[in-house]
């Protein structure tokens, strides 16, 4: 099987399920954001950083996977997601542990902080910003079609984590935050 297959050349692309529609969809350009923010965590991961913080980036990857094709899957009729692609509350309380695991070795935030610090600091922070968008969008779909709300507080959460482990990357090698 070839990657190209020319049938998005006129500008549509096919959802799960075989309904074609623009590529400018709102649902295309919602599942678009998430995969650059699935991106954004892969770079992220590639930077030095701790094993830790790589296993719960490399899991958070899994989740957007399953997010992304849930996103995409607009098939009528009540059919299940393959097992891969369901998309559980326990996610979400997932992401909020790793949040409190990462704060109570902080110091309490005073003012908002300038993004940067080290390169896993700095990749992370971007990827929070990609997440922001990239909720940004769903929330647009949302108001158009049904979304999910733990999709919704998925993301939510999710740039919480990607702050919090942003700070908890530069604190852990030393690196002042740069106050606003």
């Amino acid at each position: 099987m070839r990657i190209y297959t020319r049938t998005g050349d006129g500008g549509e692309t096919a959802l799960l399920g075989g309904r074609r529609v623009r590529k400018s969809a709102l649902r295309v350009e919602a599942y678009g954001e998430l995969d650059e923010l699935n991106a954004c965590l892969g770079l992220a991961v590639a930077a030095p950083a701790d094993a830790t913080t790589a296993k719960l980036l490399i899991e958070v990857q899994r989740h957007l996977f399953a997010l992304s094709a849930r996103v995409a899957d607009t098939r009528e009729g009540g059919e299940p997601p393959a097992a891969k692609a369901t998309f559980p509350e326990a996610h979400v309380t997932m992401l909020e542990r790793a949040i409190d695991l990462a704060e109570d070795t902080l110091p309490p935030l005073k003012t908002f902080v300038i993004p940067g610090g080290t390169e896993v600091g700095a990749r992370l922070h971007l990827a929070r910003t990609v997440c922001r968008r990239a909720e940004r969008r769903l929330v647009a779909l949302a108001a158009q079609e049904d979304v999910p709300p733990v999709f919704l507080a998925y993301l939510n959460r999710l740039s919480d984590l990607l702050f919090v482990l942003a700070r908890a990357a530069n604190h852990q090698a030393g690196v002042p935050e740069s106050p606003w």
